[in-house]
């Protein structure tokens, strides 16, 4: 007979009340889609704008959007667009670590408040300052958000649909920037860039506000009874040192069950090599999404580079990604037949981006290219479910955050940057561009050598949460229900 304690905290339930795992999905789409939206929005040139010039009779323009207001040079207004980075890259560890003490959908309300008030105080911004350290705390609220949100997702997903799940909710990267450009090309021209700022703003919060009054979900893995309270009896010095010296104990645990932690998740062989896959796989891309649309202008004189570029982006993207996820989930989602749709998609999505800039004909270059980005982008669901199923279920948060710290520190930051010292040398962009996709085959041989790496699948194991008649785990996932023949210890005579 089964036995469920009646020690489980009240705001954890077995049976949330509107909260069901589609409604999930379909809550932290739209949230993934906000996010991404602002991407798009602050690089349109609605919002981004033009700068200040002046033409050799003197004759001057004021500029437009963000770079014209603030008379930013084409250095700064690069350091603003990626200014995220710095917060999201130093607090992704952070919010995942604090996931193991704190409830992780409570940590998610805290990072989107921090993305609602830094995404207005953009529109608020008073220069190139004020500006940059809004959009560092977007990185910093945006990092609650990935670094836990797939956990979630996977934990409640169907079964036999768990990558198709991931695929919906990683679907929305392009599909969000798409959107961005749009909506930042409409509000910038029509209201002015800061409205496209507070639209952003007002459209999160409500999800911000919900972070924090539904019942709050449990995710598999975690133990958060993590309790900073001193007794009221005492006197208010004794309960302020005593808070003190806990709060310095918690701080303290935190950063050696961090190392820990890291020391856990470098030893997984398997989560190494997939992350080293990925890095190279985002090196590309990176490199694709910024030098793309020039690279097509010099190559095949396109006048429209932008929309033919960025719309077959989006459909590849689309397609690819939903493509790849259901492809692994009819394979039967394990971690070496991830590991063979990783490495066959991406050596034939080389093969054809490759075989694209070959050709001097435009629409046999946009063809094939279409393909190719299809089947590089059906890696985006097999790639994480390999994250989150080759470590235990209490290091996922912490596997997603240090992926996508991985992912931006060694591939897309240094590849934009790399390609165009690159453009400076050999000046001729096919070149350049047959070169950059060469690095495809280096992702695809990577990740070829994880179907030989024996592997075990951890989604169910942690040694952290052990459960115990005595004291069970207070980890229920969204849906299951409790046995029909299950009852509370407190009732036991």
């Amino acid at each position: 007979m089964a036995i469920y304690s009646s020690t489980l905290s009240d705001s954890t339930p077995a049976h949330p009340s509107w909260f069901t795992p589609k409604r999930l999905l379909v809550v932290f789409c739209v949230i993934n889609l906000v996010n991404y939206v602002d991407r798009g929005a602050i690089a349109s040139n609605g919002v981004n704008g033009s700068p200040r010039s002046c033409t050799e009779s003197g004759v001057c323009s004021d500029g437009s959007g963000i770079q014209g207001d603030f008379d930013l040079t084409n250095f700064r207004d690069g350091v603003i667009s990626s200014a995220f980075m710095v917060g999201l890259l130093i607090a992704s560890p952070i919010f995942a670590s604090l996931a193991k003490s704190v409830n992780p959908f409570r940590l998610i309300g805290v990072g989107l408040s921090v993305w609602t008030l830094a995404a207005a105080g953009c529109g608020f911004s008073v220069d190139f300052w004020s500006i940059t350290f809004c959009r560092m705390l977007v990185g910093v609220g945006e990092a609650s958000f990935i670094s836990l949100a797939a956990p979630f997702i996977d934990d409640n997903a169907p079964v036999a649909q768990k990558t198709a799940w991931l695929g919906i909710f990683y679907m929305c990267i392009p599909t969000g920037i798409a959107i961005g450009y749009v909506y930042g090309g409409v509000v910038g021209a029509g209201f002015g860039w800061r409205f496209a700022f507070f639209g952003e703003a007002i459209l999160m919060l409500p999800f911000a506000i919900l972070g924090f009054v539904m019942k709050p979900l449990q995710m598999k893995g975690m133990s958060n009874d993590k309790q900073l309270t001193a007794s009221s009896n005492e006197p208010f010095s004794d309960q302020s040192a005593k808070e003190h010296s806990s709060y310095v104990s918690f701080t303290s645990n935190q950063l050696s069950r961090f190392w820990d932690d890291m020391k856990d998740l470098l030893s997984e062989k398997i989560y190494v090599i997939n992350v080293l896959g990925y890095i190279a796989y985002n090196f590309v891309i990176g490199a694709y999404s910024y030098w793309g649309p020039k690279a097509g202008y010099s190559i095949y004189q396109m006048n429209n580079a932008d929309i033919l570029f960025g719309g077959i982006t989006i459909v590849g993207g689309i397609v690819g990604t939903l493509g790849g996820s259901i492809i692994l989930d009819h394979m039967n989602s394990t971690i070496p037949n991830a590991f063979k749709l990783l490495s066959t998609a991406t050596f034939l999505g080389a093969v054809f981006c490759f075989s694209a800039f070959c050709f001097s004909n435009l629409y046999v270059y946009m063809v094939l290219f279409l393909i190719g980005e299809i089947l590089v982008f059906a890696t985006q669901g097999p790639v994480n479910f390999v994250c989150l199923h080759t470590v235990k279920p209490s290091l996922r948060p912490l596997s997603m955050a240090m992926s996508t710290v991985s992912i931006h520190i060694f591939g897309d930051v240094p590849s934009s940057p790399l390609v165009g010292i690159l453009q400076d040398k050999v000046d001729n962009w096919r070149t350049s561009a047959l070169i950059l996709t060469s690095v495809f085959f280096l992702a695809s041989g990577i990740w070829f050598i994880g179907v030989f790496i024996p592997s075990v699948d951890k989604y169910n194991e942690d040694n952290e949460n052990q459960v115990t008649t005595a004291e069970p785990s207070a980890v229920i996932p969204l849906l299951e229900n409790q046995p029909d023949d299950a009852i509370p210890v407190s009732s036991l005579p």
